[in-house]
């Protein structure tokens, strides 16, 4: 699926990791992650180690294994064989559809190394790639069966250039009543009700809507899953630790927590 960030070469696998066939070397980070950054880096820098680590826990405890069911559900129709999780943080959710195919392979590309490093290990049959999601992916013309996007930003026409034919894109959004019994209590920033309408703009001059599934769930959660969740989200950059716990302390225990989001299919024609 790989292609060269420099050159837009196929890469492949060497001892000591990627190569293309104009020399362009790239060396696998001894936690098993690469980095494929365009020359000159990237401006973004994703989510921090503190930020990752909660995102970790969180989803180790399997609070959120019903989004990636219904992730899987989604996206295996067909039985894809290419997957690409743009965005994918740990690899949770990637190792989780992985589960359920096991002719697939996948690849995580987010912009923190921190992700990556924790990616790199997420299944067997995944890798971990540091790139810039709003520039050129490095990934190949219609080399992607599937691509998945959980809570994260889309790029409609780099979607677009690296699916197949018959490929398609899922997306996984938060309903406007996610996480709702935290939003008011927490000073949490709110879901915007013109989210799906904003998603549509972004992706329709490259992709055609195929579909829309919605999961709903309600989770009870202590004290401390509260505060891994909102430090895992981009709340924790509106927050600090001390202003999150003291709220955290006004609510009962456990907490009942909405979890609604809705997944929308894309395919490019």
């Amino acid at each position: 699926m790989l292609a060269c960030p420099v050159c837009g070469r196929q890469l492949t696998t060497d001892p000591a990791g990627l190569r293309c066939a104009a020399g362009h070397a790239f060396d696998r980070a001894r936690q098993g992650h690469v980095t494929l950054l365009p020359p000159g880096g990237s401006p973004h820098e994703g989510d921090s180690a503190s930020m990752v680590a909660d995102r970790a826990d969180f989803l180790a405890a399997g609070h959120y294994a019903g989004i990636t069911a219904a992730l899987a559900d989604a996206a295996l129709a067909g039985s894809p064989r290419t997957l690409l999780d743009l965005g994918g943080g740990t690899g949770a959710h990637l190792a989780g559809v992985l589960d359920r195919a096991p002719d697939a392979v996948g690849v995580v590309v987010d912009a923190s190394r921190y992700a990556a490093r924790r990616a790199a290990r997420a299944h067997p049959r995944a890798m971990a790639v540091v790139a810039d999601s709003w520039a050129c992916w490095p990934v190949q013309d219609a080399a992607v069966d599937r691509v998945l996007v959980v809570f994260a930003p889309r790029n409609g026409a780099e979607t677009a250039r690296v699916l197949a034919p018959d490929g398609r894109l899922v997306v996984v959004t938060p309903a406007t009543d996610h996480l709702a019994e935290l939003i008011g209590p927490l000073g949490l920033l709110r879901v915007d009700p013109a989210k799906a309408d904003r998603l549509a703009a972004a992706l329709e001059p490259h992709l055609h809507p195929a579909g829309t599934a919605g999961h709903r769930s309600v989770l009870e959660l202590d004290h401390a899953a509260v505060r891994t969740l909102v430090g895992m989200g981009p709340h924790a950059r509106h927050l600090t630790a001390g202003e999150l716990a003291a709220r955290v302390a006004t609510l009962p225990e456990p907490v009942g927590v909405t979890v609604a989001v809705d997944v929308g299919s894309w395919t490019r024609g």
